[in-house]
């Protein structure tokens, strides 16, 4: 793959990924042995700038939450490496995991299922900073109580518990809850696609104003492409576990390159009831992480493949104005 660290303005990433690997082991057997791999991500590499938002696209089961989970080390990737701010966190152990812990955080998609049912959300949002050991208790509490006003809630909603809150308002209190120890990176992880479009919009608006206030750097996961657009400033497409492009957002929906892209892209609504778009269809079923195909993995499904794509994997290369595609067509 071509090199991805080299940036315009000669500014460093925040957050480099290389060669993120993660295959799953599938056992079966009276000895639970290990029969096969799971090939959830494989040899994905890509970086986020400070201050940037990077939105993560692709397929239900492409592998695009596993991406944003190895980077926290919630799951431990089977190889590869994920550098924070010039420090490789895939190395780090004991209390200096802990540490650069504080700096890198989640939104979950369910937020109802992150929050225990049993503690209010005050103390919830406030659990990190007491594990880190960050203020006295009066401080955490105001702490709790800047972060509920900063996301559009109350005071004396820090004394109720999880069931007393709307979706809407549950995905609040868990942006409330990652923004408590002031990190430098968040990643969202499909954030708003359990809720209404209407709260959808104002999650998305907090998001990017807390993000112009704190210099926040988001991983932003989700398959709505039309929020992707609305948010991000860089947008990577997955498929069946692989990067198979990355750009601009303005670049990218203006002129996608890869098939599989462009099949996404022409399933975006328009707007218009007097306009059409012209449907790219997809044959075929997304084939089994257990076993993908050989070359490109998009090559069963592609409308335009050469004989090339079922032999030999393209590589994910630059062709011009960082805009990173994996395809044989794309000379």
């Amino acid at each position: 793959m071509t090199d991805q660290t080299v940036n315009i303005n000669g500014k460093s990433p925040l957050i480099e990924v290389k060669e993120l690997v993660k295959y799953f082991p599938v056992r079966g057997g009276l000895l639970q042995r290990t029969v096969a791999w799971v090939q959830a991500v494989d040899n994905v590499s890509f970086f986020i700038r400070q201050g940037e938002t990077v939105g993560l696209v692709g397929e239900s089961g492409c592998g695009k939450t596993t991406v944003g989970r190895t980077m926290l080390r919630l799951i431990e990737p089977t190889s590869g490496s994920v550098t924070f701010n010039g420090t490789d966190i895939l190395s780090l152990q004991g209390r200096d995991l802990k540490d650069i812990r504080r700096h890198m955080q989640i939104i979950f998609q369910d937020p109802y299922a992150s929050l225990d049912p049993r503690m209010p959300i005050g103390e919830s949002i406030a659990e990190g900073l007491k594990i880190h050991k960050i203020g006295t208790p009066r401080e955490r509490f105001e702490t709790t109580i800047e972060m509920l006003r900063k996301v559009g809630l109350e005071d004396y909603h820090a004394r109720r518990y999880p069931h007393e809150f709307s979706g809407g308002q549950r995905q609040r209190i868990g942006i409330a809850r990652a923004l408590a120890l002031r990190p430098k990176f968040i990643v969202a992880d499909e954030p708003v696609s359990a809720l209404d479009v209407s709260i959808q919009s104002q999650v998305l608006n907090i998001l990017k104003e807390l993000q112009r206030e704190f210099g926040l750097t988001y991983l932003f996961i989700a398959h709505n492409l039309s929020v992707v657009e609305h948010i991000s400033d860089r947008v990577a497409v997955m498929y069946l576990g692989k990067m198979v492009e990355m750009a601009a957002r303005d670049e990218l929906f203006r002129n996608p390159l890869h098939p599989y892209t462009q099949a996404l892209m022409s399933a975006i609504p328009v707007p218009d009831p007097t306009l059409k778009r012209e449907r790219i269809l997809l044959e075929g079923d997304v084939p089994s992480p257990l076993n993908p195909p050989g070359g490109c993995r998009f090559h069963p499904r592609c409308p335009v493949a050469l004989d090339v794509c079922n032999q030999e994997e393209p590589p994910f290369r630059d062709v011009g104005k960082e805009h990173y595609v994996a395809c044989w067509r794309i000379a």
